[in-house]
């Protein structure tokens, strides 16, 4: 299975820039779909963004398209999700999760590993 370990969470002034990785363990990294979700106090966990087992394909929620990319590494085993003119709605912790099968569909209970998170916080 995929142990999954966040980092690169911090506290970052309004308009600035973050970038977060999540480290994999498994021998199987490069065909497992990767994404990022986010949730705030208070608020249901959120789809934040998607890539393939290849990285040919890639999906983003409204609310950040435009500001985040995410990429991955698989010789390297990372995923990355780099994060520009950060708003103070998107203070969050952030999962990375990962899931082995195919699916077009973005919810919550659609993976199957998931990281513990990191806190990103930003300031106005």
């Amino acid at each position: 299975q995929e142990q999954l370990v966040e980092s690169g969470g911090g506290l970052v002034q309004a308009g600035g820039s973050l970038r977060l990785s999540c480290a994999a363990s498994g021998r199987t990294f490069s065909r497992y779909a990767m994404a990022w979700f986010r949730q705030a106090p208070g608020k249901e966990r959120e789809f934040v963004a998607a890539i393939s087992w290849s990285g040919a394909s890639t999906h983003y929620a409204d609310s950040v398209k435009g500001r985040f990319t995410i990429s991955r590494d698989n010789a390297k085993n990372t995923v990355y999700l780099q994060m520009n003119s950060l708003k103070p709605e998107d203070t969050a912790v952030y999962y990375c999760a990962a899931r082995s099968g195919v699916s077009n569909r973005y919810a919550v209970e659609s993976w199957d590993y998931w990281g513990q998170g990191t806190q990103v916080t930003v300031s106005s």
